[in-house]
């Protein structure tokens, strides 16, 4: 079983974004806590806090309450535009897995050597499973390889590669998810990281590996909106009911 089978024991695990909204320190940590325990309730694998709206401080505010809370959901971090401070705060808490949004293609040639061998040496300093991204929403391409080829150097730089489209909430592309499939040989997982639904999960997990939701979770279904506890629910029930089928 590869790493990431082993940290998330459910077939076709599911985590969700914590986005740290609210206005105010003790507002967004309140607001995480009580999403993150609405999100555990209904059995969500796995909870990702990320500062889409809070910064690095939020973050690891949220992080140390979460871990303290046991809440039976694996804890992970995505500090946008801060891979280091990932790395820092998995380093000093029970962080069960950290997502980096691009780990390939993002940078021109003589920028991705150097970029390699820091992720390289910070993965050795703290050790957990990391999801990558290749080609991810709104990061640009400029690495002048194909895809295939940045799939693969993307594959070796992470446990598990993340597939999205082109923008928040857009359902990802499954023919991409069959591209990276191929370009890896389907040696690493591939998990769908945009715009995932109940309606298509059927059709999204039967080729990939598992699923990072956010908006469909939400009010109105909206990045902008807390979480909902009934779309939780129901996006929950059909996910068990695909596992039960499989």
């Amino acid at each position: 079983m590869n790493r990431f089978g082993r940290t998330f024991t459910n077939p076709k695990p599911i985590l969700a974004m914590l986005h740290l909204a609210g206005e105010g320190r003790e507002a967004k940590l309140a607001q995480a806590e009580e999403e993150a325990r609405i999100l555990a309730g209904e059995g969500v694998d796995g909870l990702v806090i990320e500062n889409y709206f809070g910064d690095a401080q939020d973050v690891e505010r949220a992080l140390d309450r979460l871990c303290g809370l046991r809440l039976g959901s694996r804890i992970g971090v995505n500090v946008l535009r801060d891979d280091a401070t990932a790395f820092a705060l998995a380093a000093r808490y029970p962080v069960d897995f950290i997502q980096i949004d691009s780990v390939a293609g993002h940078l021109p040639p003589e920028d991705d050597a150097p970029f390699a061998a820091e992720l390289a040496a910070r993965r050795t300093a703290a050790p957990v499973l990391l999801l990558g991204g290749v080609r991810f929403k709104y990061k640009p391409v400029l690495s002048g390889r194909p895809e295939a080829e940045d799939v693969e150097i993307g594959a070796g730089r992470c446990d598990a590669l993340v597939v999205t489209s082109n923008a928040t909430a857009e359902p990802t592309d499954l023919d991409k998810v069959a591209r990276f499939r191929a370009a890896t040989n389907g040696a690493v997982p591939l998990v769908i990281g945009a715009g995932m639904t109940e309606a298509n999960a059927a059709e999204q997990l039967a080729v990939a590996d598992g699923a990072i939701v956010g908006s469909w979770l939400k009010r109105d279904h909206r990045d902008t909106g807390p979480v909902e506890a009934a779309h939780v629910a129901r996006f929950m029930r059909a996910v068990r009911s695909l596992r039960i089928a499989a």
